[in-house]
């Protein structure tokens, strides 16, 4: 899909291809080191490789109940989302999304493009009913966007994150239903 920023740059998303484990993971290290919001830290992000980078792309290629999308400008990958089905039949109606997008590209309406794609995907599997996701209480940014689209928050871990300053925040979930209960 191809979208223009309100910068003049086009926006391409798409399914990612084994060849793009390099950028994939030269993102991921860039947002691990501008925000606290990941679950990984930067330290943690250099331990990966590209050949791991590679093997996380290949498994969402063949499982077509999964889903990992990228964000592209200008031939660099500058984020992604990604919804994970369950493998166990009691939860294969529920997926658990992630997304996430470097600094440089915030309010061009990335998150939501990538968020769109992601549902329009979701309400065609045959099987989800559920997305959820989890995020943390200070990130209201994010947690604005997942209510835009109709998340609502069901449950909170207190204190479930340590940020890289020591201090403590809630890990909130939220949820959305794609397709009412059968």
């Amino acid at each position: 899909m191809k979208h223009f920023l309100p910068n003049g740059d086009e926006l391409i998303i798409r399914s990612p291809e084994p060849t793009d484990a390099a950028g994939l993971l030269a993102s991921f290290q860039r947002l691990t080191r501008e925000t606290d919001y990941l679950l990984f830290t930067y330290g943690e992000s250099l331990d990966l490789e590209v050949e791991s980078e590679e093997d996380y792309i290949q498994s969402y290629l063949d499982h077509p109940n999964q889903l990992l999308l990228v964000a592209v400008v200008q031939g660099k990958i500058i984020g992604s989302v990604n919804l994970n089905q369950s493998g166990h039949h009691k939860k294969s109606h529920t997926g658990e999304m992630g997304i996430a997008i470097e600094s440089a590209w915030n309010n061009m309406g990335i998150g939501r493009r990538l968020m769109t794609a992601m549902l329009r995907w979701a309400e065609h599997h045959p099987d989800l009913q559920i997305i959820y996701l989890n995020v943390f209480s200070t990130n209201e940014k994010a947690m604005q966007l997942y209510r835009n689209f109709g998340f609502m928050e069901c449950g909170r871990l207190p204190q479930g994150i340590i940020q890289r300053n020591g201090t403590y925040t809630d890990l909130v979930t939220m949820y959305k239903r794609v397709k009412p209960a059968v």
